[in-house]
């Protein structure tokens, strides 16, 4: 089997190698924008995207015929898009992880696996809260991973409006993160604050 690994994140090489290791499986890591040329050219049977920052393409979802998935560390509908990590705190949404197909839309596909995660905000902070979720998104894909390759596993419509976020929401509210180990509870004081202080601007 080929497998065509998208990142652009060191946090995403342990599934690599890990993929990489199994028997009768070869598997190429690309870290730039895919195009069409490039995938007829490699060919894949499968294609993981896991911390891949550009958006796949249409002509590249056709041509893989929903053989196109993608790891993503919120509780889908929930947090689609950039920072799920960070907006979960924000506004208090359910949080998780999901692996599911890649479509046309931002983190709209159908899920093949999920699993909501409880923190205690008490204690965490945005560091820890962000490698717990990929250590728990890596664990449900190799627990899974024989179903997934196999295409054993039915694809779900996601449920329900959810939210999204992009890269400019992050900027506009970057200065509050000091440090990736600022406590939760800490940052989201500071961002109900820093929402208060907007509105009564605009009054």
């Amino acid at each position: 089997m080929k497998i065509l690994f998208l990142t652009n994140n060191k946090i995403s090489y342990e599934l690599f190698y890990w993929l990489r290791n199994i028997k009768d499986q070869d598997v190429i890591m690309l870290q730039e924008d895919i195009n069409i040329h490039k995938l007829k050219e490699i060919e894949p049977d499968l294609i993981i995207s896991y911390n891949y920052k550009y958006i796949i393409k249409k002509d590249i979802i056709d041509y893989m015929k929903k053989r196109i998935i993608n790891l993503h560390i919120s509780l889908l509908p929930w947090n689609r898009g950039a920072s799920p990590n960070l907006w979960s705190f924000l506004e208090d949404t359910r949080k998780g992880v999901t692996i599911h197909l890649i479509d046309e839309g931002l983190d709209t596909g159908k899920i093949l696996l999920q699993k909501e995660i409880i923190f205690d905000e008490s204690k965490e902070t945005l560091k820890s809260s962000y490698d717990k979720l990929h250590k728990e998104i890596v664990k449900l894909f190799k627990e899974n991973w024989k179903d997934i390759k196999n295409d054993r596993i039915v694809p779900k419509p996601q449920k329900g409006v959810g939210t999204k976020h992009f890269v400019n929401d992050f900027k506009n509210i970057k200065s509050l993160i000091t440090s990736w180990d600022i406590n939760i509870l800490k940052l989201k004081n500071l961002y109900k604050n820093f929402k208060g202080d907007l509105n009564d601007k605009r009054i």
